[in-house]
C-alpha cells in the first residue's frame, strides 16, 4: 500500500475544483483560495509530484467507436506479477486491479465489435501463461462514471 499524503484545507479546495475541471487556470484557483497565481502553481506542482494528482484527458469509448465494453474476472496461478504485465501491454486493457475473493485480478476491456471482445478475451487474456479462466460480463450501459469524490 502507498503511504498517505497529508494535504490540507487549500490543497483539498484545489483538488476538489480541479476534479470539477481540470483546465482551471492557476489564477482562478488562487481568487478561490486566496493565493497567488505562483502559489497554486507550486502546490499543484507538489501534490502532482507526490502522485495526489494527475491530469489526463478523459475520452468517451463510444464516441471513439468502440461501443463493446466488459468488466472480466480472471483467476489465475503463478507469478501473478509476470501476468499483470502481460495483461498490462493489451491495448484493449484500459483498467486493470488486483483483488481477492472470487477472482484475482479485474480487468476492464474497450472494444469495437463483439468479435473484437472475443478474440481480446480468447486470443489475448486466456493464452497469457498462468490465466487459469476468464469470466466477461459486458456492459449494456454506464450509469455512472464518477472522477469526483469526497476528500478524507
Amino acid at each position: 500500500m502507498t503511504a498517505r499524503i497529508e494535504v490540507d484545507a487549500v490543497d483539498k479546495v484545489l483538488i476538489r475544483r480541479l476534479q470539477q475541471d481540470g483546465r482551471a487556470s492557476y489564477t482562478e484557483l488562487g481568487k478561490e483560495v486566496g493565493l497567488s497565481a505562483s502559489a497554486v502553481r507550486t502546490r499543484v506542482q507538489r501534490l502532482t509530484e507526490r502522485g495526489v494528482l494527475q491530469f489526463a484527458a478523459v475520452t468517451d469509448p463510444l464516441k471513439l467507436g468502440l461501443p463493446v465494453m466488459a468488466l472480466l474476472g480472471i483467476k489465475v496461478e503463478g507469478e501473478i506479477r509476470a501476468i499483470i504485465d502481460a495483461l498490462e501491454s493489451i491495448d484493449s486493457v484500459i483498467y486493470l486491479v488486483s483483488t481477492a475473493g472470487a477472482y484475482d485480478l479485474f480487468a476492464e476491456v474497450v472494444c469495437r465489435t463483439m468479435d473484437d471482445l472475443s478474440m481480446v478475451v480468447n486470443d489475448d487474456i486466456r493464452t497469457v501463461p498462468g490465466v487459469r479462466t476468464v469470466e466477461s460480463f459486458p456492459y449494456f450501459g454506464i450509469h455512472v462514471h464518477r472522477f469526483i469524490w469526497d476528500l478524507p
